[in-house]
């Protein structure tokens, strides 16, 4: 019976470890408060910010950090342009949003952003204002480059991403 618990706990131990792997260099580590990463973002001349919605039993979320978020060429466009957080739907910790007001996790996505269904990307300017949103994983690394070329040369101004998808495509 002992021998069957360590390996359960070993088991599960090893999963865990996968799961914080898998997107391992993609997100950077926040101390909860978005108002200095903000700032941060500024000073070091990002594009913008980039959050990753998302829960821990999402399956399109894990196939999105396995997938796609963990290839160099993704993580370095990423790097270079923004700064980049992993954000849960269901946390309850505390964290200070890009107005200064403290909030759980959970009430920012649900009654700030609207989020109900993971993932969701959404990207915001240097300002804190909300310039971009995509629901549902991409398809590929490549739309999720685009989607990052997208926001950066700014043409949400312009036009939907599905529209910049259709003319990247011609």
């Amino acid at each position: 019976m002992k021998q069957l618990l360590t390996t359960a706990l070993l088991a599960c131990l090893s999963i865990s470890v996968a799961y914080a792997d898998k997107s391992k260099g993609f997100f950077q580590e926040s101390f909860g408060n978005y108002q200095e990463e903000l700032k941060t973002a500024k000073q070091e001349g990002k594009s913008g910010v980039f959050m990753f919605f998302m829960m821990d039993e999402c399956p399109f979320c894990d196939k999105m950090e396995r997938t796609i978020l963990s290839q160099p060429d993704v993580q370095a466009y990423f790097k270079q342009h923004f700064a980049n957080f992993l954000f849960d739907i269901e946390g309850d910790v505390e964290v200070i949003d890009f107005n200064g007001k403290s909030k759980k996790q959970k009430e920012i996505a649900e009654k700030d952003f609207r989020v109900r269904a993971t993932p969701v990307m959404v990207f915001f300017d240097l300002t804190g204002k909300p310039v971009a949103r995509y629901t549902g994983a991409t398809r590929n690394k490549e739309e999720m480059l685009l989607l990052g070329k997208f926001v950066v040369e700014k043409q949400y101004e312009k036009m939907s991403f599905e529209r910049y998808k259709r003319q990247a495509k011609e």
